[in-house]
């Protein structure tokens, strides 16, 4: 995976990796209900969306309730919509001192090892193999899976009032995305985009504090030869990325609220920088046109960065038209 990184910033051509999952779900006939239930019909959404449009890498689903309702939480599901959490699981320090680590056996885990597992086959069988065209997984960050389980607000207050107790839920949030992360290492995925959006709620030094470091730990436990880490964080805008580059991941994801051309200057120049346009205004509810002047003017403001990945600010939304994703690429290649 260091080799596909080098080789995407040395290649003159820019690559092209929308986060993106819904398009295939529905391009099967399924609902998210179903899909996020079952790791078969995930898989599935993902090999469609890989047989059809030449993503530089394939992601699996954006799901940032799995970990949240493998410790406990309740989450509620729609045919429609992503799933979220609903309530909160933890209501003071002694829940957090009470709190267990969950196995991998707990909640829709194995099903989301499952999909994994069956995409990475697939995607490695088909002309391009793992080496060329990667699979990434998801995953939530620790301080946005905390903020899931506690209350985000409530969490906010916990790291100004009590931050030794917000460590240790810390710490034990970021103990299960790192036993996450080694399983999906073993199905054969090549990476994981861990989104860690509440972070951006956190000043630069908050988010080191209270976010990065523990980031870090996981990147040091997961990221090697075979298996890489891009961080996601949606809600920085522009504030924080300096903590988001002091984890050593590989790859850095931005949201469509920052501006692309100031935060690169940040992320170090071997390790790539990818986004940002926009999911709903552009891809979800934008026109073929609108998309195509959008990745042109993109392309044009990041010509100067080598190590620059085209991609969507964030997860594309359920009932994303496939012709603003086809002008996507195809306005990509009018400038290769």
């Amino acid at each position: 995976m260091p080799q596909w990184v080098a080789g995407n910033i040395r290649s003159k051509d820019v690559a092209a990796i929308p986060v993106m999952t819904h398009p295939g779900i529905e391009m099967i006939g399924h609902t998210v209900r179903e899909a996020v239930s079952d790791g078969r019909i995930h898989a599935e959404a993902v090999i469609a969306l890989a047989k059809k449009f030449p993503s530089a890498a394939a992601c699996t689903i954006m799901d940032l309730t799995v970990e949240a309702e493998a410790f406990g939480a309740l989450v509620v599901f729609s045919d429609d919509a992503v799933p979220a959490v609903s309530g909160r699981l933890l209501n003071s320090i002694e829940d957090i001192e009470c709190l267990q680590v969950p196995s991998l056996h707990a909640g829709r885990v194995p099903q989301y090892l499952k999909a994994n597992l069956l995409a990475a086959k697939s995607i490695s069988q088909m002309g391009k193999g793992s080496g060329e065209r990667p699979l990434f997984a998801g995953c939530i960050g620790p301080f946005s899976l905390a903020g899931r389980l506690y209350d985000m607000a409530e969490m906010m207050m916990l790291i100004y009032e009590q931050p030794q107790a917000a460590h240790a839920l810390l710490s034990k949030c970021a103990q299960f995305i790192t036993k996450y992360c080694q399983a999906l290492k073993l199905t054969g995925a090549n990476g994981v985009l861990m989104a860690e959006p509440a972070a951006g709620l956190l000043s630069d030094d908050d988010c080191r504090t209270f976010s990065s470091q523990y980031v870090r730990k996981v990147v040091e436990e997961v990221q090697d030869e075979s298996f890489i880490v891009i961080l996601h964080n949606c809600g920085n805008t522009g504030h924080c990325t300096k903590a988001m580059v002091s984890t050593g991941a590989a790859a850095y994801h931005f949201g469509n609220k920052c501006n692309m051309e100031e935060v690169i200057r940040d992320v170090p120049p071997t390790a790539l920088a990818m986004g940002n346009l926009d999911p709903v205004s552009l891809f979800k509810d934008g026109t073929p046109e609108q998309m195509r002047r959008a990745v042109h003017a993109l392309l044009d403001k990041m010509a100067p960065f080598p190590n620059f990945v085209l991609s969507s600010g964030c997860d594309t939304p359920p009932h994303t038209p496939q012709a603003n994703i086809e002008a996507f690429f195809s306005a990509l290649v009018d400038r290769s």
